[in-house]
């Protein structure tokens, strides 16, 4: 499965709760197979997903999912320790690991060949970290849902895109009716 086949099975899961997703092909993909106002979509700064979704999660009690990469974790790895020492048990953190910097080419990450995610989390004090094949992730989410802990979840995916335009969605209206998502 490539990250398009992920997020399309897990698109169902996703409807109920707050999601930011990942700079270029990851936000065009969920915008795609299931846009709705709940889903706050990356248009620039890599890396920065999983931040703002812990920020998200601190500021307010919903469940808050950060769709997040490996190429993009890597960018900003001083987000899992930063994650680590502000639990907050309404966020999930699913890194789509396809060993590669999807948006950019398919260029291979470091995650795709020594460097593992999980382990790395684990290391920076991420207490509840799951590594699962891509056809888990469904079960795995939703599990984490469940628990209302947080968790970091590292999907293992192949690489490769599909072809789709670019969000036209003017930014601020992604930013309004996301903050609209959350006060409801």
């Amino acid at each position: 499965m490539i990250r398009s086949e992920v997020l399309k099975e897990i698109a169902p899961i996703l409807r109920d709760q707050l999601v930011i997703c990942n700079i270029g092909l990851p936000s065009q993909e969920m915008h795609m197979i299931d846009d709705q106002p709940t889903n706050f979509y990356m248009l620039g700064t890599m890396g920065l997903a999983s931040s703002i979704g812990l920020g998200v999660a601190l500021a307010q009690d919903k469940t808050v999912i950060s769709i997040d990469g490996d190429g993009s974790v890597l960018t900003n790895l001083g987000t899992l320790p930063t994650i680590a020492n502000n639990v907050a048990d309404n966020f999930i953190l699913l890194i789509i690991d396809n060993g590669s910097y999807g948006s950019t080419g398919d260029q291979p990450t470091y995650a795709g060949k020594k460097t593992s995610l999980a382990a790395v989390a684990k290391a920076c004090g991420c207490e509840n970290v799951v590594e699962c094949q891509a056809e888990d992730t469904g079960k795995v989410l939703q599990d984490a849902i469940d628990s209302k802990k947080m968790t970091i979840i590292v999907c293992k995916c192949e690489s490769g895109n599909i072809k789709l335009p670019v969000i036209t969605k003017d930014p601020v209206v992604i930013r309004d009716r996301f903050m609209n998502a959350v006060a409801s």
